[in-house]
C-alpha cells in the first residue's frame, strides 16, 4: 500500500453558512411534517378507536384464535384453583 501525506482541510466561511442554511431548511421540514402526522394520528386514532369499540366484542376471541391458528398454537386449558399453582403446598 503505497502512503501519501495527509490533505489538508480548510473550512471556509462560504461551508458554513451553507450548512447553517441546509441545517435550518431540514429542521423546518421536521417541524412541517411532524405537526402533519400528529394532525393524522389524531384523526385515525379517533376513527380507530370508534372503530374498535363496536368490533372489540365479537372480533377478539376470533381474532385470537385466528392467530392461534396461524402460527400452529393450539393451548391447552389451565387447570383451576389455588393448588395447581403452587403444587401440593395449601395457603
Amino acid at each position: 500500500m503505497l502512503r501519501r501525506k495527509p490533505t489538508r482541510l480548510e473550512l471556509k466561511l462560504d461551508d458554513i453558512e451553507e450548512f447553517e442554511s441546509i441545517r435550518k431548511d431540514l429542521e423546518s421540514r421536521k417541524k412541517q411534517r411532524e405537526e402533519a402526522d400528529a394532525a393524522a394520528a389524531g384523526e385515525e386514532a379517533a376513527a380507530a378507536a370508534a372503530a374498535a369499540a363496536m368490533a372489540l366484542g365479537t372480533d377478539h376471541k376470533s381474532r385470537e384464535q385466528m392467530i392461534n391458528d396461524r402460527i400452529g398454537y393450539k393451548p391447552q386449558p389451565k387447570a383451576g384453583g389455588r393448588a395447581a399453582h403452587f403444587g401440593t403446598f395449601e395457603f
